[in-house]
């Protein structure tokens, strides 16, 4: 199995695709694996780029230090990954946690991104986010069925309507108790830690990229005040509403989504004066 070796840990990787002068690297979320990526971003993105798709620390067959670990750290494991696989500059995508590492990313290190893709995450957590965090850190800590605590958190990240498909949602836990929770329940809790102490609102001024900002308008885990709050704080950034998906715009509005990103990342090949024209 490919890993990345750096100075910080071994962090297992995939490459797909081969077109594109710049790499698209796609970072996981709270408590999910490169294996999410598959079924339908790899397919879609990888017809043009090379896509790089991996696990973060402790992740399924990614090393693990131990300890605590910031959203910073995993930023720097990540440049320590783009090191590693020769990739100088990156359009980077992440959600959620992987939207927070890809902030950091960008701030600690500017050099490696061309293009940010923010998807469902935040500046920083409100009283409502901290507490279903340590909500959710608690229950993992209390030794609760993981299948409950996914469950559990489908209720916050699907569409109303996407919940009543009940076919839908019994073949996403059955695809969970297939391929099993990718962490240990401290390494869960731990991104939930890093989740809660992530805080770059004083610091979204500094990210000087083309960024896109992408949510649904009826996500409730990260609701439309905290993509508004990251569009606003960051110089460059345009915010794109779905209206029709919660948080996983990804998969339930994932035709207009692939368009958008795709439509975005070329406006960085476009001749000066052909950008985007809904801008």
């Amino acid at each position: 199995m490919p890993q990345a070796a750096s100075d910080r840990c071994k962090l297992y990787y995939e490459a797909h695709g081969a077109g594109g002068e710049v790499p698209l690297v796609l970072v996981t979320g709270l408590g999910g694996s490169y294996r999410g990526w598959l079924p339908l971003q790899v397919p879609e993105f990888s017809r043009e780029r090379r896509v790089v798709i991996f696990d973060h620390r402790g992740v399924g067959e990614s090393g693990d230090p131990g300890g605590p670990f910031t959203t910073a750290d995993l930023a720097d494991d990540l440049a320590g990954l783009l090191t590693a696989l020769a990739i100088e500059r990156a359009d980077v995508l992440g959600t959620f946690l992987g939207g927070m590492v890809a902030q950091e990313l960008a701030l600690r290190h500017p050099a490696r991104v061309r293009r940010l893709i923010l998807v469902g995450s935040y500046a920083r957590p409100d009283a409502k986010r901290r507490l279903l965090l340590e909500h959710w850190r608690e229950t993992a800590r209390r030794g609760a069925d993981l299948a409950l605590l996914v469950r559990e958190r489908l209720l916050w990240t699907l569409e109303d309507t996407t919940l009543e498909q009940t076919d839908l949602v019994e073949a996403m836990m059955a695809r969970f108790q297939e391929e099993g929770f990718p962490m240990s329940r401290d390494l869960f809790m731990r991104q939930c830690d890093a989740c809660l102490l992530h805080d770059t609102h004083a610091r979204l001024g500094e990210i000087h990229c083309p960024t896109l900002v992408a949510y649904g308008r009826n996500d409730q885990l990260t609701p439309p005040k905290l993509q508004r709050e990251l569009a606003e704080g960051i110089p460059d950034a345009r915010p794109v509403a779905f209206a029709y998906g919660g948080h996983l715009i990804l998969a339930e509005s994932a035709e207009r989504f692939h368009e958008t990103v795709r439509h975005f990342l070329s406006e960085a090949n476009a001749p000066s004066g052909q950008g985007n024209a809904n801008k």
